[in-house]
């Protein structure tokens, strides 16, 4: 089930992220923020009116998606920027093709014409989601970040939301 995220879902969100900054490399992110931190991005998020989704399976969060503008500036109004993260115990079972499927149009109602994925390390499987949603490849940084003593690529991905606006 794909739902809104709520203050009540921090806990799970902070836990799952927490494993991608300790474990991976698609954050680069040393030092996890904690369920308060997260208590407050999911209120400012949603206060713009921009959505931030957790995909629960028996009850309990197994991911969260969300996307935010992608600069502060104003020019960049109409282009966000998409996270997505899974439990490390749900992965590969559909549910980050599930929270895409709900994002896109969500983030097109929002106002958003535009969504740019920022994958740290290039990360393969989160570059083959991305593409299977009609992302193109529009840039990668090369050894941009270290993390885990290893110089890391950053990969640009970004696709049109034109047409994915609920009526």
């Amino acid at each position: 089930m794909i739902r809104a995220a709520c203050p009540a879902d921090a806990a799970a969100i902070a836990e799952i992220y927490a494993h991608h900054v300790l474990h991976g490399t698609a954050s680069f992110d040393t030092v996890p923020p904690g369920a308060s931190e997260w208590r407050t991005k999911i209120a400012d998020i949603t206060a713009r009116g921009w959505p931030f989704m957790v995909a629960e399976e028996e009850g309990k969060v197994a991911g969260y998606a969300y996307a935010t503008q992608f600069r502060d500036r104003p020019a960049y109004a109409e282009t966000c920027e998409n996270s997505i993260y899974i439990a490390p115990l749900h992965a590969g079972r559909g549910l980050g093709s599930a929270l895409m499927e709900a994002l896109l149009p969500a983030a097109a109602k929002a106002g958003f014409h535009q969504m740019v994925a920022v994958v740290g390390g290039g990360e393969p499987a989160s570059v083959a989601l991305h593409q299977k949603f009609g992302f193109v490849v529009a840039g990668r940084m090369q050894n941009v970040g270290r993390k885990f003593g290893r110089l890391l690529d950053t990969v640009y991905l970004q696709r049109t939301l034109d047409g994915d606006a609920i009526a």
